[in-house]
């Protein structure tokens, strides 16, 4: 017997780590008969641990049965789980599949009469066997093989392709998908082996709307905060360069009155120290009488 590896079977280092950080190994508590087979262990607090190796050979048979048939429309993609919703519309997108995301009308593969929802797929597949138990119903009665994803607890009554997972995680759910979507397009020859694909996992992955509001409000208000504070600093500055002005302006008066006043009192001592004088003399005249004076003396 050839080596799983010989023939491209094994799973890769890169997927087995997407897969563990996805918790798509973790499953649940019960284990059911017909996927004893897929489980590893057991976890110390009872939670099931499913052996990813069988996940991935579950993996490369469900997308060589998709890649099989002939038009990818006549392949029925059902979710009636929120979680799976997300990642049901974008494998629908790049394979070229049929989606029936949310509430599945009873009669959609068997009643001919609903000519709005009714559809003839050669290939379904569901995310829960529980809350998609309606579709398997009815694909077993026109006789349309299925594709399931299971977790330990779950009924594969109607099942012919079983995928070992975690399918009660959303992105458990959206990683399996993007691993199956992958796989077909390079089984299809859209996408080699040796490239990497562009389309991140996380475009599978279901996201609360209300999550999402919060997370678009609360931005909202930072860039409010932030411009009201940007706001608040430019007002602060301005009035701190006014306020600068102003005292620049009042120390130049006050120092100008200061040089005034001394300069006012320079020119008053001036005028003090060097007085007038108001009666003049005439020393001449005075002389001269002294003289004549003094010859009639003589």
């Amino acid at each position: 017997m050839a080596d799983r590896s010989s023939v491209g079977y094994s799973i890769d280092q890169d997927t087995t780590h997407k897969l563990i950080v996805a918790q798509a190994h973790v499953g649940a508590e019960n284990v059911d008969s017909k996927m004893e087979r897929y489980v590893w262990g057991r976890r110390v607090d009872g939670q099931n641990i499913i052996n990813l190796q069988y996940t991935w050979d579950k993996i490369v048979l469900a997308a060589r049965i998709i890649a099989a048939v002939e038009n990818p429309k006549d392949v029925a993609v059902v979710s009636a789980r929120d979680w799976g919703q997300r990642a049901v519309l974008k494998f629908a997108s790049h394979v070229g599949a049929t989606p029936v995301a949310g509430r599945f009308t009873p009669g959609t593969f068997t009643n001919q009469q609903q000519q709005k929802d009714f559809k003839e797929p050669r290939l379904i597949i569901v995310t829960d066997t529980r809350l998609d138990h309606q579709p398997l119903i009815e694909a077993s009665y026109v006789n349309i093989p299925t594709i399931a994803f299971a977790n330990t607890d779950s009924n594969l009554q109607y099942v012919d392709v079983a995928i070992p997972c975690n399918n009660a995680a959303s992105q458990s759910i959206g990683l399996i998908y993007w691993l199956l979507c992958r796989e077909v397009l390079r089984i299809r020859g859209k996408l080699a082996r040796n490239q990497e694909w562009d389309v991140m996992p996380d475009l599978f992955f279901w996201r609360d709307p209300s999550k999402e509001e919060e997370k678009v409000q609360d931005e909202s208000d930072f860039s409010s905060d932030r411009r009201n504070q940007n706001d608040s600093q430019a007002s602060t500055g301005q009035f701190d360069a006014l306020a600068g002005q102003a005292d620049t302006v009042t120390s130049s008066g006050a120092s100008q009155s200061q040089t005034g006043a001394w300069s006012g009192n320079e020119t008053s001592a001036t005028t003090s120290s060097a007085p007038t004088a108001t009666f003049p003399t005439n020393t001449s005249s005075t002389s001269a009488d002294a003289t004549d004076a003094w010859n009639g003396l003589a």
